[in-house]
C-alpha cells in the first residue's frame, strides 16, 4: 500500500466511504464549488449516490489512487484533499501511464500554499514509490488559482479540450509533468 509521509505542515490519508461526512462539508461552499459545478452545494444524496461510487471506483490503495485526505499538522484540521487516478479513467481514453492529478481544499485554506505542498507531497511519493512518468491536471480556463497550482508543481500547458465525463463534458485546459522532469 502506498504511503504519504507527512510534509512540512500536512499529514495524508487515503479517503473511503467512512469520510462520506467531510466530503459534504467541503462541498457546502459555493466558492469551492465554483469550478466545480458553478457553485452549487453537494446534497448529502450526491456525495452517496455520485462521489463515493466514483471514488470506489478508482480507488487502489496499493497504486495510490483514490483521493487522499489533506489534514493540518497543528490541530489535525481537515481541510481538503487532493485526487490521483488515471488519466481520463471515466472515458475511452483511459490512460494508466498518466496519472490524473486535482484538488479541493476549504476556503479557509486558500492562499496559504497548502494545495500546492499535498500536490507536491503526493507526487513525490508516488515518484518513490512506483514507477510512474506523467501527471496532468485538469481545470476550466479561468480558474487561474488551480491553474497557478499546476505551473508550481512544473506542469506545462499542453492543450485546451473537452473533456468527457458520464457528469458532462466541459472545455478545460490540460497541463502536464513528466516524473522525471
Amino acid at each position: 500500500m502506498i504511503q504519504i509521509a507527512d510534509s512540512e505542515r500536512l499529514s495524508y490519508a487515503l479517503m473511503d466511504e467512512s469520510h462520506a461526512e467531510w466530503l459534504y462539508q467541503l462541498d457546502q461552499d459555493p466558492e469551492v464549488m465554483k469550478y466545480i459545478n458553478g457553485g452549487k452545494p453537494s446534497s448529502r444524496k450526491d456525495i452517496q449516490e455520485i462521489m463515493l461510487p466514483r471514488m470506489a471506483s478508482y480507488r487502489n490503495p496499493e497504486k495510490g489512487w483514490g483521493l487522499w485526505m489533506v489534514s493540518t499538522i497543528d490541530g489535525n484540521d481537515f481541510i481538503g484533499w487532493v485526487l490521483v487516478r488515471p488519466m481520463h479513467y471515466f472515458n475511452e481514453l483511459r490512460d494508466d501511464a498518466d496519472w490524473e492529478l486535482g484538488w479541493r481544499f476549504m476556503q479557509k485554506s486558500w492562499g496559504l500554499g497548502y494545495a500546492t505542498e499535498a500536490a507536491q507531497a503526493v507526487i513525490s511519493a508516488l515518484k518513490a514509490q512506483c514507477s510512474q512518468h506523467r501527471f496532468s491536471a485538469i481545470a476550466f480556463p479561468d480558474n487561474s488559482a488551480s491553474i497557478n497550482i499546476m505551473k508550481k508543481l512544473g506542469m506545462s500547458y499542453v492543450k485546451t479540450g473537452i473533456h468527457k465525463d458520464p457528469l458532462g463534458d466541459e472545455e478545460v485546459v490540460y497541463y502536464t509533468v513528466d516524473s522525471n522532469g
